[in-house]
C-alpha cells in the first residue's frame, strides 16, 4: 500500500486527505479547517497566507490521530487548489501582502488601459492584442479577474510593496515554496496567467506576451509539470506539519485541472460538471478550442497534449449557502426559540442542506414560476460582467420560501445548462455527464440537473473529495506507482445515475428561455447600481 497526502485548498477552507493507493484509491482519514475570505472595497477579495498554513498544519497533524499510518510512511504530498489567485513573495518566500483571490476584481482600470484601447475591438478588447494572445496560447485575458490585472493593480496602487516582489505565485505554488523553499509554477497555473505559450515545441513563458502586458520577467518562476517533484519538505516545514523532513512534494494542480481527474474524466470527449463554491462545465479535448464571445477557453490539462474546455460561473454552491443563511434560517430572530433541524435528537437529517433538499421536493418543477439568477459575485461565462447580481424574478403574493429555495437550485442548473450549450456549439460534449462537488451530494439537485440539461447524470463516491483524489493520483504517477493518469478512470466508480424526466422538460424549457433573457434585460440596471 502506498500512502499519500493531498491538500484540497478551496475558497473557504482546506480538506487534508490521507489516501491509500493499491488496486484502488481509498480515503483513510481526512481533516478540515477553515480560513477567511476578506471582501474589501472596490471589488477586492483577499485571503491570509498564514491562515492557509495554519489550517494546513492543523489538519495534517490531525490526520495521524485518526489512523495508525505514521508520517514516515507517507510517500509524497501534493495539492489541488483554487486557481488564478496571486501571491507576491520576497526572496525568502514571505507573502508581501494578503493574497488576492480569483474573485478579486479591482483591476478594472488596468484591463481597460491595456486591452480596452484601440480603434478595432472584439468583446471590448483591442483586436491586435487579442489576436496575438489567441495565436500564442489560444486564449486571452479578457476578464478583470484574471491574475495579470491583480499583478498590475498592485504595481499601480502599492508601489512600495511591488518594489520588494521576488516572485509571482499562485495559491498552491506559495504553499510549495513554504514547504520546500523552491519557486515553481505548474503548467496549468502558468497557462492561467495568459503569459504561457502552448504551441508545440514552444511551451513556456512567452517573451512577447510578457512585454505586451508589461510584466517583469524576473518575477515569473520556473515551470514544471503537475506530476513533477517540486522539491523536498524542509526541516522547518516538516516540524510545522508533523511530517518527515525530506518527504517529496509534487507540483499538483488547480481545481479546474484535477477535479476532472478525480471524477474519472481523463479521456478526450468526457464532460464533467462541478458545483462547489463556484461551478463549471469542462470537457477533455486533444486540441485547443476557444470561444471569445462566450468566454470559454481550453486550459492545459494534467496530461501532456490534452486540454480542458472550461466554462465557469463564479457562484454555484455559494448561492445555496446564501439561501441557507438568509432564507432558511431565522436571521433576524423573530421567533422566541429556534432549533437547528440537524441538531434535533429526533431529526433524521445529517445537515440543514439535506433537510432543504427534502423540502424543495414538495415544490413542483419550475418553482411555481419563480426564477433565480445565480450571479452573486458577478459572472464570467457566457458573459463577463462583474456588476451582474442575483435576482428573484416573478415573486407573487402566494410565493413561499420553498418556491424560492427550489428556484435557487434551478437557477444554478439553468446557468450550467447555458454553459453546456455554449460548449456543445463548438465541440462534442458527452451524453453522460459526471457531476461532482458538494452540489452532487443532493439527489434532488442531481435530478434537477438531469431534467434541465436533458443529459444522464452520474455521481461518484466521495464527490466532495475528487480534487484531492486527483492530487493523490498525480503523486502516484510521480513516484511511479501508476504509469499515467489514463489509468485513473479505472479507480473511480459510479455511485448513482439520474435520467431526465420527460414530464419536466416543457416547464424547464419555458423557464430557461426566460432565465437567459434576464441578464440582457437587466445589464444596464446592474451597471447603474453596482459599477
Amino acid at each position: 500500500m502506498t500512502y499519500v497526502i493531498a491538500y484540497d485548498f478551496g475558497t473557504t477552507g482546506v480538506k487534508t486527505c490521507l489516501f491509500g493507493i493499491e488496486n484502488t484509491i481509498n480515503l483513510i482519514a481526512s481533516a478540515y479547517a477553515g480560513y477567511n475570505l476578506y471582501i474589501v472595497e472596490n471589488g477586492g477579495a483577499e485571503q491570509d497566507a498564514d491562515e492557509w498554513w495554519d489550517a494546513m498544519s492543523k489538519t495534517t497533524k490531525e490526520l495521524f490521530t485518526k489512523t495508525e499510518v505514521t508520517p514516515e510512511q507517507v510517500a509524497g504530498i501534493s495539492f489541488c487548489s483554487q486557481m488564478q489567485g496571486i501571491v507576491l513573495v520576497d526572496k525568502e518566500g514571505n507573502a508581501l501582502r494578503r493574497p488576492m483571490s480569483y474573485m478579486d476584481q479591482r483591476g478594472t482600470r488596468e484591463i481597460a488601459e491595456c486591452m480596452g484601447k484601440g480603434l478595432i475591438k472584439v468583446s471590448g478588447c483591442n483586436l491586435f492584442k487579442l489576436l496575438k494572445s489567441l495565436r500564442i496560447n489560444c486564449a486571452a485575458s479578457t476578464s478583470v479577474k484574471d491574475p495579470v490585472w491583480k499583478y498590475k493593480w498592485v504595481e499601480n496602487n502599492e508601489p512600495e510593496i511591488f518594489k520588494r516582489v521576488h516572485k509571482w505565485l499562485d495559491v498552491k505554488e506559495y504553499l510549495i515554496a513554504r514547504c520546500t523553499g523552491e519557486f515553481v509554477m505548474t503548467t496549468d497555473s502558468a497557462f492561467s496567467t495568459f503569459l504561457y505559450d502552448t504551441r508545440k515545441g514552444k511551451e513556456g513563458w512567452n517573451k512577447s506576451l510578457i512585454k505586451m502586458f508589461k510584466v517583469h520577467p524576473e518575477h515569473l518562476p520556473k515551470i514544471i509539470k503537475c506530476t513533477d517533484e517540486a522539491g523536498k519538505l524542509s526541516k522547518k516545514a516538516a516540524e510545522d506539519l508533523g511530517l518527515k523532513e525530506g518527504t517529496p512534494v509534487f507540483g499538483g494542480g488547480g481545481d479546474a485541472t484535477l477535479i476532472g481527474v478525480g471524477a474519472g474524466c481523463v479521456e478526450t470527449g468526457q464532460t464533467h460538471i462541478y458545483s462547489g463554491t463556484s461551478g463549471w462545465v469542462s470537457t477533455v479535448l486533444d486540441k485547443q478550442v476557444v470561444d471569445i464571445v462566450s468566454m470559454i477557453a481550453s486550459i492545459t490539462a494534467a496530461t501532456d497534449g490534452r486540454y480542458n474546455y472550461f466554462a465557469e460561473m463564479e457562484t454555484a454552491g455559494k448561492c445555496f449557502e446564501w439561501v441557507k443563511n438568509h432564507l432558511a434560517l431565522d436571521e433576524i430572530d423573530i421567533y422566541l426559540k429556534k432549533e437547528h433541524v440537524a441538531e434535533s435528537l429526533e431529526s433524521q437529517y445529517t445537515s440543514l442542506y439535506d433537510y432543504l433538499s427534502d423540502e424543495v421536493e414538495k415544490v413542483p418543477a419550475g418553482s411555481n414560476g419563480v426564477i433565480f439568477t445565480p450571479w452573486l459575485h458577478g459572472n464570467r461565462c457566457p458573459f463577463e460582467d462583474p456588476s451582474a447580481a442575483g435576482v428573484f424574478f416573478n415573486v407573487k403574493i402566494e410565493t413561499g420560501k420553498r418556491d424560492m429555495i427550489r428556484a435557487v437550485l434551478e437557477g444554478i442548473c439553468f446557468h450550467l445548462r447555458w454553459m453546456l450549450e455554449c460548449e456543445a456549439s463548438k465541440i462534442k460534449t458527452s451524453d453522460t455527464i459526471r457531476f461532482v462537488g458538494g452540489g452532487a451530494l443532493s439527489g434532488t439537485t442531481c435530478q434537477i440537473l438531469a431534467d434541465i440539461t436533458g443529459r444522464t447524470i452520474e455521481t461518484v463516491t466521495g464527490s466532495q473529495d475528487v480534487g484531492a483524489v486527483g492530487a493523490a493520483l498525480l503523486v502516484a504517477v510521480g513516484i511511479g506507482v501508476m504509469p499515467d493518469l489514463d489509468k485513473a478512470k479505472n479507480l473511480i466508480k459510479v455511485k448513482e445515475t439520474f435520467k431526465p424526466n420527460p414530464a419536466n422538460r416543457e416547464v424547464y424549457d419555458r423557464n430557461y428561455a426566460v432565465f437567459k433573457r434576464l441578464y440582457k434585460c437587466n445589464a444596464a440596471n446592474f451597471k447603474a447600481l453596482n459599477e
